[in-house]
């Protein structure tokens, strides 16, 4: 099984558009920096253009299939998974979301800090068994920069010295929007269809600043079938990614656990768990109720209680002949959730006409967000619960990408995260 490090360098502007309308006097807004499963789409076009098989993946449970879809055409390329994109510069250095919770600029330092109780008579609109976080800083209009380098944001997990200056960015020194004005083309002349035009907006990368992603699909039949579709770091590979067919020069090189944030070891019984990237949990109804949203479906929504094992689910066990996990003794007592961020996507339908339209709006918990738990003086329970949440479990040079807690499209890479003890306000 081999994990890859994808590098994307655009050969022009991309178009990342999302989900508001683009007609009229509405502009499209594709410069937004591209949402995780946008690269996974491209890399999954790519398979399938490149004339690759692969073993069909139907939708299966209790030995039923309960997909007449995938019982029809079946699912190639399945086993595709992947994370990013992240920006990278000209020295191959990897740049991550600003945690919600650190919020000074040129610096790593934690700034916000949960109560560990609320106070007795103190007013709060919090759920039952959250505690509010606190600014330590003194207010200011200041904005801190939104990206760190892996040193800076390795700084922050550890309570460290800050890095220099350079190791925060902001937007404009990784990219800019570009804006162009375009005509609607006739589809059966292939020229302007003498009525139409459009305004949008388009992502251009500063010059040697790439688009990072960690990439993997090694398929029943045909082995590592990204290894076969594109070459490795050297050859040029071009990529469609994005909108209006925009293209990238794509390099490949093995996957090494140091592009990535690593979580520093766990002492005490309080854990901080920071997202990487953005994570969708939606609302479920029927035998198991949860409201979703900003709230892991893996905590119980009245308790605020964990739902996570420090093992294997029942079934899972049973598949690999091991013994199931146990649940891990932990409560989620305070969060810092920036404004969430819509996922949405239009279907171009199929051969039968199915399907056609916008599809499902989700909002997902933005790359940033910060969730903290208490293990009740267990610091055994603390450290299953970050190998639980970590990306890379407990492993301290991992070969690939262990844990995807996002509820839907973790395989796209939603739900990254890396664990950090922390410390309640005024102690």
């Amino acid at each position: 099984m081999s994990t890859h490090q994808l590098l994307y360098e655009p050969t022009d502007v991309l178009f990342f558009k999302d989900g508001r309308p683009m007609e009229g006097a509405n502009a499209g807004h594709g410069a937004a920096w591209p949402m995780p499963h946008v690269l996974d789409s491209a890399l999954h076009a790519a398979l399938h253009r490149s004339g690759q098989k692969s073993h069909t993946h139907r939708a299966h449970r209790n030995g039923k299939v309960i997909s007449e879809d995938r019982e029809k055409d079946g699912r190639q390329f399945g086993s595709l998974q992947s994370a990013g994109p992240f920006p990278v510069n000209a020295d191959g250095q990897w740049f991550f979301p600003r945690p919600a919770d650190a919020d000074q600029g040129k610096s790593s330092v934690t700034t916000h800090k949960p109560l560990l109780e609320t106070p007795i008579g103190a007013h709060s609109s919090l759920e039952t068994g959250l505690s509010p976080a606190l600014n330590t800083l003194p207010p200011s209009k200041d904005k801190a920069e939104k990206w760190l380098s892996k040193s800076a944001f390795e700084a922050y997990l550890t309570g460290g010295e800050s890095p220099a200056k350079e190791h925060y960015l902001n937007d404009e020194a990784i990219y800019a929007a570009e804006h162009n004005i375009g005509i609607g083309i006739d589809a059966d002349s292939g020229t302007q269809d003498g009525e139409s035009f459009y305004s949008a907006s388009y992502l251009r990368l500063k010059k040697d600043w790439k688009l990072g992603q960690i990439a993997r699909c090694d398929d029943k039949e045909n082995s590592d079938l990204l290894e076969q579709v594109f070459q490795n770091s050297g050859h040029e590979n071009h990529i469609i990614a994005g909108g209006q067919q925009r293209t990238c020069t794509l390099l490949r090189n093995a996957f090494t656990a140091t592009v990535l944030p690593m979580a520093p070891e766990i002492t005490g019984t309080l854990v901080r768990w920071t997202l990487l990237t953005p994570a969708i949990y939606p609302a479920t109804s029927g035998k198991h109720t949860h409201p979703g949203g900003w709230l892991p479906s893996w905590v119980n929504p009245d308790t605020k209680q964990v739902m996570l094992l420090d093992g294997p689910g029942v079934k899972a066990a049973k598949r690999k002949k091991l013994e199931p996990g146990n649940p891990i003794d932990a409560k989620l007592v305070a969060a810092i959730i920036p404004r969430p961020i819509p996922v949405t996507g239009w279907s171009l339908g199929k051969t039968d006409g199915n399907d056609f339209g916008a599809k499902a709006t989700h909002l997902a918990v933005p790359a940033g967000a910060v969730y903290y738990f208490d293990c009740d003086e267990d610091e055994t329970a603390a450290q299953q619960l970050a190998a639980a949440l970590n990306w890379h479990g407990c492993q301290t040079n991992p070969q690939h990408i262990i844990n995807r807690r996002s509820t839907i499209l973790g395989e796209k890479g939603y739900g990254l995260g890396v664990c950090s003890p922390w410390t309640p306000h005024n102690q």
